[in-house]
């Protein structure tokens, strides 16, 4: 989602700090007056459950082995799924035990983390791809219903005293732990929170298991804040800054640098926040001629090549100011008018001159107040960024510290400046090489959406089905009504109840969602609806099973990755990797997720290869709807939401049936 990174602005002179006429006085450097500091006072610590998480499991060998031909089913002819079988079969009995020995001595060697975690950062910093596009999703947050409260400099105040007010709570440990009540009646309780509060870190997720809740872990939210993903040749790195008391902010394609915070890390006035940003949005200055923001479109390989010309050019304390920020703002000047297509393409990718890809999280914020982030994906997940957009979007929401109303201050004080970078020929060339490289690139993506009334929580609870099983079933009815064809399909599932779980796949393609694809795309096949609701209760239970492995870790693809991990460290050769089919499986063609949220206006990605459609959904109370990417010359993504269409009108007259 995006970047952000920390580091101190000594430079800039200690101030006096007020809110609301209030002076904070500043007893210490964790001494704090005010609730305006804070968006939560947690009774129970943020990080008080991570001692006693459950680790991530390694699955058995066998297990691994069944799933993983299961999902090849659907997607194979008879004779090649018999050879895919015997490979599998050979491995299970031959080197996939000795990779999975060696996977445990790893995993037993590592007990602080999990056994997908280093290779999984590794997979991530070692691509070599352009970050836009390839990797940063966007999350967009829905615009307020009072219309004053979505100016520029109002929206983007709020939003950002709402992020320090986060930080400072996930600084101070006293940001709400992540926990996933089965019953919240029953959980989400004060007694809850007094009682777990109480009991040792050790012992404290067993304490909530005892009320059928499940804590989560924590570990990816330190690097929300002062992070950021900085090139190197052959591997990237992830930098943490140790404090920061400043954000940067990008307006025209120049960059600012913001104090934000005082040095005892209390808030600064609301006044003096606005007044900062205010002057960023009034300066007369023209736009960046060579604004260095598109370079952090290029391959990693040539981007890290150019940063460090960068630094040799004399621009070491402006990089370090960006790398070291709280976080990162993207103030726009385009009006997007409420248009999804628009606004998705302006979050997703832009034309770069208003952008820096590489920090944790961008906060970005429109000429007309449309909000939401792009962030960088290597640090973390979409659980961790979607709590704290829903938190900052609730907090600036009910909590507004400015208004229109509120005059910003009209003088300009060393609180803020603008960083100006010396450029040389050859980097004046190789900016404007990679703008007209990125917008080549931007005009071959196409941007589609759907929204469907009937289809929605509501009429999949009265009918027992998952809505979720419902949306993957539609895609591969659409897809197979499009094309004819079932292709590999990808839908990721959080693992975040394991100390440093990342994601799982979920297969979304079975044998369950082919049947009743042909059932329903295969005019001679005239099942009557009671056998199709019979098949779609299949689906869905099909679904709800792999859900679940997946979310306890009894996937098979992240189990499949380590142990290629190892058979490639160790250069043994297995014939179940080298087997064509394997990379198949691996080209997903349907690359779906789903982060539902009431915060939420869109969430959306590029398509992860060529041929492939980028699926970003939600599933409302009464209404679903999706955002299809695609490249213009390898698939067709209008086609597919007219084909969405009409495979949610033929399963909603399923649903319907009694």
């Amino acid at each position: 989602m995006f970047c952000i990174i920390n580091k101190n602005l000594r430079s800039i002179a200690n101030e006096g700090v007020k809110h609301h006429g209030r002076c904070m006085t500043q007893l210490n450097n964790d001494s704090y007056n005010s609730d305006y500091d804070f968006i939560q006072r947690s009774k129970i610590p943020t990080l008080h459950f991570q001692k006693s998480l459950p680790r991530l499991p390694i699955p058995k060998l066998s297990a691994t082995c069944e799933r993983y031909l299961a999902s090849q089913r659907p997607l194979l002819i008879d004779e090649a799924y018999r050879k895919t079988e015997y490979n599998v079969q050979r491995f299970a009995s031959g080197t996939g035990q000795l990779l999975q020995k060696y996977l445990q001595n790893y995993d037993d060697a590592n007990k602080h983390t999990s056994y997908i975690s280093e290779m999984w950062y590794d997979m991530y910093l070692r691509d070599r791809k352009s970050l836009p596009l390839n990797y940063n999703p966007i999350l967009v947050l829905n615009n307020s219903e009072n219309p004053e409260m979505n100016d520029q400099l109002v929206k983007a105040t709020n939003l950002v005293i709402s992020s320090l007010r986060f930080y400072n709570s996930l600084r101070t440990n006293s940001l709400e732990p992540e926990v996933f009540h089965i019953d919240p009646k029953k959980s989400d309780t004060p007694l809850f929170r007094n009682l777990l509060s109480k009991l040792p870190e050790a012992i404290s997720w067993y304490g909530a298991y005892l009320f059928n809740a499940y804590p989560l872990d924590m570990s990816q939210y330190s690097s929300l804040f002062k992070c950021t993903r900085i090139p190197e040749t052959d591997k990237d790195r992830l930098f943490s800054a140790s404090e920061s008391f400043h954000i940067t902010v990008q307006y025209k394609g120049h960059f600012y640098c913001v104090k934000v915070l005082s040095s005892s890390n209390n808030i600064l006035a609301a006044e003096t926040i606005m007044s900062r940003l205010g002057f960023i949005l009034n300066n007369t200055a023209s736009s960046a001629e060579f604004p260095i923001g598109p370079l952090t479109t290029l391959n990693r390989d040539r981007w890290a090549t150019l940063r460090h010309e960068l630094l040799d050019t004399g621009n070491e304390k402006n990089l370090k100011l960006i790398d070291s920020s709280l976080f990162h703002v993207c103030l726009d000047d385009e009006v997007l008018k409420g248009d999804r297509i628009n606004i998705t393409r302006h979050f997703l990718h832009s034309d770069s001159t208003n952008r820096w890809f590489d920090k944790s999280f961008s906060l970005i914020v429109s000429k007309d107040g449309y909000s939401g982030v792009n962030f960088e994906h290597a640090w973390g997940d979409g659980v961790a960024m979607l709590r704290y957009m829903q938190d900052i979007h609730k907090d600036s929401e009910n909590k507004p510290q400015v208004t229109l109303n509120m005059k910003p201050k009209s003088d300009v004080d060393e609180g803020v400046f603008r960083l100006d970078f010396v450029l040389n020929d050859h980097l004046k060339t190789e900016i404007t090489d990679a703008k007209k490289e990125y917008k080549k690139l931007c005009s071959t993506l196409d941007v589609n959406f759907l929204v469907f009334d009937g289809i929605g929580k509501n009429i999949c609870k009265k009918e027992r089905v998952s809505p979720d099983a419902v949306m993957q079933l539609a895609f591969q009815v659409a897809y197979h009504k499009l094309t004819g064809k079932f292709v590999p399909t990808y839908e990721s599932c959080s693992t975040a109840a394991f100390k440093h779980g990342r994601t799982e796949t979920i297969r979304p393609c079975t044998v369950a969602t082919k049947n009743m694809t042909l059932a329903l795309n295969i005019s001679n096949s005239n099942p009557s609806t009671k056998t199709l609701k019979e098949m779609l209760m299949e689906c869905s239970r099909y679904h709800g099973q792999l859900t679940k492995e997946a979310a306890m870790g009894q996937g098979f693809d992240r189990h499949l990755f380590a142990l290629k991990y190892f058979a490639n460290k160790n250069n043994i050769t297995c014939n179940i990797f080298e087997d064509p089919e394997y990379s198949i499986i691996n080209h997903n063609i349907l690359s779906t997720s789903t982060l539902n949220s009431p915060a939420i206006l869109a969430g959306s990605f590029g398509p992860v290869v060529e041929d492939g459609l980028g699926i970003g959904y939600m599933i409302l109370d009464d209404a679903c709807g999706a955002i299809v990417t695609n490249y213009l010359s390898g698939a067709n993504g209008k086609d597919f939401i007219d084909a969405l269409k009409a495979s949610f009108i033929d399963i909603l007259k399923v649903l319907k049936f009694e």
